[in-house]
């Protein structure tokens, strides 16, 4: 299943996504999503342990200057790498 991670872990109740995701998923950090993907982030290190692949959108990394920011533990795509993981998975789960 591929989980898109639209708002800010700290304005969800993010703790009920992660009881939702395993190691066959992957997430995607969109919008304000990518504050997720920040180093030191206490969110993105129980992301990490579930062992799902981690990607952010590059247009909302830099529309947020977070680019330099961003863990090495996601990898960072653009809007072709977003259609091919919607292809991917036939399971969308917005967050």
């Amino acid at each position: 299943m591929l989980y898109t991670v639209s708002r800010s872990p700290y304005h969800d109740d993010f703790n009920a996504m992660l009881g939702l995701v395993s190691d066959a998923d992957d997430v995607l950090l969109i919008q304000n999503g990518v504050l997720l993907g920040v180093n030191d982030n206490r969110y993105l290190n129980e992301l990490i342990r579930t062992g799902a692949k981690i990607y952010a959108l590059q247009e909302d990394l830099n529309a947020r200057g977070l680019g330099v920011r961003i863990s090495n533990s996601i990898q960072v795509i653009d809007y072709k790498g977003f259609v091919g993981l919607t292809v991917k998975h036939q399971q969308n789960f917005a967050w």
